[in-house]
């Protein structure tokens, strides 16, 4: 009998601990501090939930929570923001207008070619809303003084140039005494902190100037021409240059670029209304018939659905003056009898369709 008792005191006494309701740890959001949680805590235990360091709380006072007999928790509404360290002054400008990064955040730096760092290579954000490093500071690679090439001599860039020294980016020209010319006419210091060699100076000349066609060189003399002469170019009347009129004798003894000559344009209608240097005019009115290379002309078209007309540009491109796609050259009897219901005539449609071709409404 005695057993039967003890075997049902220990089902009871089973009973009452396994059916006892706890809750588990309690659910948290970044930033909240986790360190003081316990994993399991009984029906009734409170809890204090504050934010961890480096975060700000959302609300003044601190926020208890409890364990309800049914294994809950009752509710927070306590959120934790990270604290922001402010963009350093330098960075500002690469820190598409933001003003600050939040806690943690790690900076990385590197410095461009040709500069080296001094300072640290990296910043965090810290829980005091400071950074860990300032930023560095990127100096230029230092480069020796450049040598004189024999029979010449070294123009800095920078006037009046003081130093023993140049540092990257800096850059000068070779010249030599005339006649002879640099084999190479431009130096600077390079990133890995060397400088070029100096040139070799040596007798150049250019061949007779070319000509370019629908122009003509003026003022020079048909022969050949030694390291840094130079020749002028004009166009024909109603020609447009394109380029510089003035081409030098090179230290390749080659021409620089010469200039081109562009066409004008004929406007290619018989009948129709423009619109040119301001005004409109009709065609047969349009005299002489040509237009300078770049410049533009307004073509109408009509809108048949709106009953409206709109302008259309082009321009001349060397010659070529392209019609608009959308422009419909009318008949003899409709530009002769009914030249009221043309497109530059009618009234303008308030939304120009979008173009179609070449040209561009205006």
């Amino acid at each position: 009998m005695s057993s039967t008792w003890s075997l049902l005191l220990l089902f009871l006494l089973c009973t009452t601990v396994s059916s006892k309701t706890v809750c588990g740890r309690p659910p948290i959001t970044d930033g909240i501090d986790e360190s003081v949680l316990k994993r399991v805590y009984e029906a009734g235990e409170e809890v204090t939930l504050s934010c961890e360091q480096g975060y700000l709380p959302s609300t003044p006072s601190p926020q208890r929570i409890s364990c309800t007999g049914t294994g809950d928790w009752t509710p927070s509404d306590l959120a934790c923001s990270p604290k922001m360290c402010p963009i350093p002054k330098a960075l500002q400008p690469m820190a598409m207008g933001r003003t600050g990064a939040p806690y943690k955040t790690q900076l990385n730096f590197t410095c461009d070619h040709g500069y080296v760092m001094q300072g640290f290579n990296s910043s965090s954000c810290l829980h005091d809303s400071t950074w860990s490093n300032p930023p560095p500071i990127c100096h230029a690679v230092n480069c020796p003084l450049p040598r004189p090439p024999l029979d010449g001599r070294i123009v800095h860039d920078e006037k009046p140039f003081t130093g023993t020294n140049t540092m990257y980016g800096q850059g000068w020209t070779y010249e030599c005494n005339q006649p002879k010319a640099p084999s190479f006419e431009r130096g600077s210091c390079m990133a890995d902190g060397t400088v070029p060699e100096p040139p070799t100076c040596r007798d150049v000349s250019c061949s007779v100037p070319p000509s370019i066609p629908n122009g003509v060189i003026t003022f020079a003399v048909m022969k050949e021409h030694r390291y840094k002469e130079t020749v002028k170019y004009a166009c024909n009347e109603h020609y447009l240059l394109e380029g510089e009129s003035d081409i030098q004798c090179t230290n390749t003894g080659n021409w620089s670029t010469k200039p081109i000559c562009r066409a004008p344009c004929q406007v290619g209608i018989k009948r129709g209304r423009i619109f040119y240097n301001a005004k409109k005019i009709w065609i047969e009115d349009f005299k002489p018939n040509r237009v300078l290379h770049k410049e533009p002309v307004v073509f109408y078209c009509k809108n048949k659905t709106e009953k409206c007309g709109y302008p259309v540009a082009s321009v001349c491109n060397d010659g070529v003056l392209p019609l608009p796609e959308c422009f419909k050259e009318p008949g003899k009897i409709e530009y002769n009898i009914k030249a009221k219901t043309l497109p530059s005539e009618i009234p303008t449609c308030a939304v120009s369709p979008p173009a179609t071709g070449p040209a561009t409404p205006v």
